[in-house]
């Protein structure tokens, strides 16, 4: 009897800890990605009490640190929601511009970026960009219709303030800065200049006089040469140009891309060409 007791409770631990090993865990996932296995004590609106697989102490976790948890019954409960991530690339945007307009304002409204100048093949000054998007924007705004051109000071403004600059724009698609510039175009284009022949005009007049006497020693004749007048003789550089204009919507879609070669070879040739494209856009009218 004494023996059959003792079976009796050996079965039972045996069964009690084959119980507890297959007692699945609670586990909370944070958002830093740390997991804690144990079991859930208590939750309120701001935290859950929680205390580790084999601890009594308790421990107070912040429902904000959570993304989830997975009860040990197979339940999950999703703590903290992230966005999707076109919810998250809206918000930056919207972010970025600040209190900026919202879609419904994007009507019909243009900005014009600053316009990449390359000289020789290196990036010019910020100046000479900025004012190549002043000329281009002063010629689209005189014949924009409908449209409403945003002046480049307003422009410029909002990207700075949205952290955007000539290295950082490239991070950007069109449509996310659209959205940043409250506009429904945005005018993007590259003026490229490369130094090629050089022109030379020599221009004037000169004389000439001749004279000789005899040399009666050696009884040779010695020849004298005088030139008078003046000559003028100048050098002109001969540049080679083209312009790249593209329009995107906020959509991000292109709604016109054109390259075109200069048909003058001087430094400002570039402003004929890009008129030449303006006047081809869709955003033109007369």
């Amino acid at each position: 009897m004494k023996q059959l007791t003792l079976l009796f409770m050996s079965v039972l631990l045996i069964t009690f800890s084959f119980a507890q090993e297959n007692t699945k865990n609670d586990v909370i996932l944070k958002l830093n990605g740390e997991e804690l296995s144990g079991k859930i004590i208590e939750m309120s609106d701001d935290e859950v009490k929680f205390s580790y697989a084999g601890e009594t102490l308790v421990y107070k976790i912040k429902k904000a640190d959570i993304l989830k948890i997975t009860f040990g019954s197979g339940r999950i409960e999703i703590i903290t929601k992230q966005p999707l991530p076109s919810e998250s690339k809206a918000g930056n945007a919207a972010t970025g511009a600040g209190s900026g307009p919202g879609l419904a304002d994007h009507h019909n409204k243009v900005a014009v970026l600053p316009i990449s100048f390359l000289k020789d093949g290196e990036s010019a000054s910020d100046d000479i960009s900025l004012k190549v998007q002043n000329e281009t924007y002063s010629f689209l705004s005189k014949h924009a219709g409908i449209m409403t051109v945003i002046d480049p000071r307003t422009t410029n403004a909002l990207l700075i303030k949205a952290g955007i600059n000539k290295e950082t724009i490239k991070g950007y698609t069109m449509d996310d800065l659209c959205n940043i510039l409250g506009v429904e175009y945005v005018v993007d284009g590259i003026v490229s200049i490369n130094k090629t022949t050089q022109t030379n005009i020599t221009s004037g007049n000169s004389n000439t006089t001749y004279s000789s006497k005899n040399n009666d020693k050696n009884n040779q004749y010695k020849s004298n040469e005088k030139s008078s007048g003046s000559v003028v003789s100048t050098s002109t550089q001969n540049y080679e140009t083209s312009l790249t204009l593209s329009i995107y919507n906020d959509k991000g879609t292109s709604v016109y891309s054109q390259e075109r070669r200069s048909f003058w070879n001087t430094q400002d040739a570039y402003k004929s060409t890009l008129e030449y494209l303006l006047k081809r856009c869709p955003l033109y009218s007369k």
